[in-house]
C-alpha cells in the first residue's frame, strides 16, 4: 500500500476556522500531512503585505493541530520548487482557487510531476480578509457595527 503525503500551503495568518476546515479535509485525504506556512517574506511579495501573526507563531500554531504531521515554512514563490524540497503527492487549496489564472497554473504544473491538485469548499463565513478588515476598523476607533464589519 502506498503512503500518500499532502500539502497543504497557506499564510495561517490570524487563524480561523476555514484554516482548520482546510487542514482537517486535507488530513482525511492523504496519510501524512505537511501544512506549507508561508512566510512573512513571500507575503510581502505576493500578496503586497506582511502577515499579523509572524511566522513562527504561525507555524506553532499550525503545529499543534492533531491531524498536522509536519510544518515547512514555505520560503520561495513556486510551488514547484517548494515540491521539489518536501515532496508530496497531492497539494490541497480552498475553492476559491479552481478556475482561476492561478488555480489553472498550479494545476498544469503539478500535472507535469504527477501531483494531484484537490480543492475543498471555500469557508466563506470567516476569511483573514474580513478579520483584517474588522482589526482596521477598531485600530481607527470605529465600531465594527457602524463599518459594516462583525455583522
Amino acid at each position: 500500500m502506498t503512503r500518500v503525503v499532502g500539502y497543504a500551503p497557506g499564510a495561517y495568518d490570524l487563524f480561523h476556522i476555514g484554516h482548520l476546515n482546510l487542514l482537517r479535509h486535507a488530513a482525511e485525504h492523504c496519510d501524512h500531512l505537511i501544512a506549507g506556512v508561508v512566510s512573512d517574506e513571500m507575503l510581502l511579495l505576493t500578496k503586497g503585505r506582511a502577515p499579523v501573526i509572524p511566522l513562527a507563531e504561525r507555524m506553532e500554531i499550525v503545529r499543534n493541530l492533531r491531524f498536522v504531521d509536519d510544518v515547512h515554512a514555505e520560503v520561495v514563490p513556486d510551488k514547484l520548487d517548494t515540491w521539489r524540497s518536501v515532496g508530496f503527492d497531492v497539494i490541497f487549496k480552498g475553492d476559491d482557487w479552481r478556475g482561476t489564472e492561478k488555480g489553472i497554473r498550479l494545476e498544469r504544473d503539478f500535472a507535469s510531476v504527477g501531483v494531484e491538485v484537490r480543492y475543498f469548499p471555500y469557508t466563506v463565513t470567516t476569511s483573514s480578509t474580513q478579520l483584517r478588515r474588522a482589526l482596521a476598523v477598531l485600530e481607527n476607533g470605529a465600531r465594527p457595527e457602524r463599518a459594516g464589519v462583525g455583522r
